[in-house]
């Protein structure tokens, strides 16, 4: 990646931490947890969504006002109307938000409502829309491509810094595979690469990578492990009842039971979950020996 420029670190040590609001950001010590349904369904969703996980160590909420789906008959989201309903819950529950972005003339009417805007999978490459993000201040959640290389990923992430905007957040989303019992192959491997050749935060999206519930726990934890920054998931008052990517969400009370295991993997690395707002102090003191578990105990203790 000879030409990328200015996500290349020039110090090897060195790692851009970004604000996503007053008391939130990525990529310093506190691991950044975003939680929310796939698609804003309606106010009493978001609401209970918010409420549940405002006391847990998810910082941030989730939800697709503008549904990219693969039917043009599915979904397809509640535009400006849901953007309220991001922009209500962002203000009663001090939680930032996150949400897709899928054209140009959407940017500037995103921009009033969310804190974060995403650029999905499908859209890695669109170069005019890079482009446009780079002209605007607010933070960009790039999801890698399906079936990007780590080049191509950096190349994206390049266009928005070289046009003027260098809060970028990178996030490995899986890729795609001839093995259809996951819905894609969640690339940890990639996590660690970056984490080395760019300064840029990552996280790392299991729910899209697993596509079935049941394996995004491990998932999620195994990318804490591999040093992302953080995890965006996708939970749901009834997942059942989800009106987009049912068999991947989580319900809440297994996302707030998942985002507090993470915090003995947080804190071997000498990292910490806090809620909005909160200093961050691990649990445990960053180690460089061996992490040991007694018997069937969680608690672990250094060698």
């Amino acid at each position: 990646m000879k030409d990328a420029t200015l996500t290349r670190k020039a110090d090897p040590d060195h790692r851009s931490a970004i604000a996503l609001s007053e008391t939130v950001s990525v990529g310093g010590e506190t691991l950044l947890i975003v939680g929310g349904p796939c698609a804003v369904e309606s106010a009493a969703q978001m609401e209970q969504v918010a409420q549940h996980l405002s006391s847990t160590p998810v910082q941030a909420l989730r939800g697709g006002v503008f549904k990219p789906r693969t039917s043009p008959y599915a979904f397809q989201g509640m535009g400006e109307a849901g953007l309220q309903i991001l922009a209500d819950v962002r203000q009663r529950f001090a939680m930032p938000v996150i949400s897709e972005v899928m054209a140009i003339d959407q940017i500037e009417l995103m921009a009033d409502y969310v804190d974060v805007l995403q650029m999905g999978s499908r859209n890695m490459q669109n170069f005019d829309l890079l482009k446009a993000l780079g002209r605007t201040t607010k933070p960009v959640l790039l999801k890698r491509g399906l079936a990007a290389t780590l080049e191509e990923f950096v190349m994206a992430a390049e266009y928005i810094l070289s046009h003027g905007n260098p809060n970028v957040v990178l996030c490995e989303r899986g890729i795609r595979s001839f093995d259809t019992y996951t819905r894609n192959v969640l690339d940890l491997g990639a996590v660690v690469a970056l984490k080395q050749i760019t300064h840029l935060p990552v996280l790392v999206d299991p729910s899209h990578a697993a596509g079935k519930r049941e394996l995004v726990p491990a998932l999620a934890r195994a990318a804490i492990a591999a040093g992302a920054d953080g995890l965006i998931v996708e939970c749901h008052p009834i997942p059942d009842e989800s009106v987009s990517d049912a068999r991947q969400a989580l319900t809440l009370e297994e996302m707030a039971a998942l985002a507090h295991s993470l915090a003995p993997i947080a804190a071997a690395l000498g990292r910490c979950l806090e809620p909005a707002g909160t200093a961050c102090e691990p649990e445990l003191e960053a180690v460089s020996g061996a992490i040991l578990f007694q018997g069937d105990s969680a608690n672990a203790i250094v060698a």
